[in-house]
Formats: structure tokens, sequence, C-alpha cells
């Protein structure tokens, strides 16, 4: 399958045995579709897994599928980002018009190079953006993405972080349009994105 790697291959980054006994997502209630004048997403400055600066401008004139979380995420992630894949082959030649984006919300350890290759693992075409504790806290709270990291487990000095599960579509001027929760299905993902590109007529 082009532009896809199996997805199985991510739980080479997973730490099963102390993750799988904890949950590491919160999931936020959130509309399906923007009500209010409140403001989703916004300009932000992240690094790419090539160590290049990336700035939401980049994406100008693409469909943006924006999710947070991480790396060491047991389950929730790795099974997104696999549904985000999935979307994208439904979608056939009209994958070319979206950017699925990962952005971490655990700097510390998911560095440009882990996150490229996590996102590899999956899928090539979902890009991994890292970045300091500023520049990830500056674009969590211009999403409105939650996170709060667990004190590190005495015995392994692993931890969990709790994160929010909304995937955040962005239009091709950036702004936000609708978002799905996590748990979505790749088939849903693929015929809500192709509904809106046929309205947005571009």
């Amino acid at each position: 399958m082009e532009g896809r790697n199996d997805p199985h291959r991510a739980s080479i980054f997973h730490r099963a045995f102390f993750y799988g006994l904890v949950s590491a997502a919160v999931f936020v209630t959130m509309p399906a579709f923007a009500a209010s004048p409140a403001t989703v997403g916004g300009p932000f400055n992240l690094i790419a897994p090539d160590g290049a600066v990336v700035t939401d401008a980049r994406f100008r004139g693409k469909w943006m599928l924006v999710f947070f979380g991480y790396t060491y995420c047991p389950d929730l992630c790795p099974t997104t980002l696999s549904e985000i894949a999935i979307a994208l082959d439904r979608l056939g030649p009209e994958a070319a018009r979206v950017q699925p984006i990962f952005i971490t919300v655990d700097p510390e350890r998911d560095t440009p190079e882990v996150m490229g290759q996590y996102t590899g693992a999956i899928d090539r075409r979902i890009l991994g953006l890292t970045g300091d504790k500023q520049q990830v806290a500056a674009v969590s709270r211009k999403y409105g993405a939650y996170s709060e990291r667990h004190p590190p487990d005495p015995g392994t000095g692993d931890y969990v972080v709790d994160h929010s599960t909304y995937i955040y579509i962005m239009n091709p001027s950036g702004k936000f349009v609708r978002g799905l929760q996590a748990g979505t299905s790749g088939d849903s993902m693929a015929d809500t994105l192709r509904r809106l590109m046929r309205q947005d007529g571009k």
C-alpha cells in the first residue's frame, strides 16, 4: 500500500507492561461543528523530524488533520493515527489535499528523530511535530488541547501523559471547520473530509 507501513511496527515504541495498566487519555467533549466565534488554531512554530522549523503557513492550501498525543501512548495514539492512515487510503488521489499532523504533548521524550520514526512506522504521510516545552504549550493553548504529565514511576522512571483526544479539521485557509473524537473510523473520517472538500469547492 503506497505511503503506508505496517501499523504494528509502532508497538516498538510502547512500554506495554507499565502503560497497559494506565489509561493515557482524557476524553474532551466538544461539539462536532464549531458553533461559536471562539478561535481554534493559529500560528505555530514547531520542529519536523528532519530538524527544520515548520510553521502553520506551510500547510496553506491543504486540509489539515491535527491530533495531539505522544509516542509512548499505550493505545489511543497509535490507534487514532492508524485510522487517519486508513482515511488517507480511502480518499485515494484526494488524499494529496490532506496533511495529517501529529503534535506531541511530551517534548521531553519525543525528539524530532523519535517523532519521525514513530509516524513513519504508521504512515509516512503523517507529519510528526515537536518543539521545546514553550512551543508545545503555545500551540496546545491555541488549539485548546489538554495534557497533564503524571509523576514518574519510582521503579522505572516511566510516566504517562493524560491528553485530550480531539482531531481538529482545519480548512485550506487554516481555519477550524470541524472536530472528530478519537475513535472515529477511517472510513467515517474519509467520508467527512470528502464531503467538506466538495462543499468547499476547491
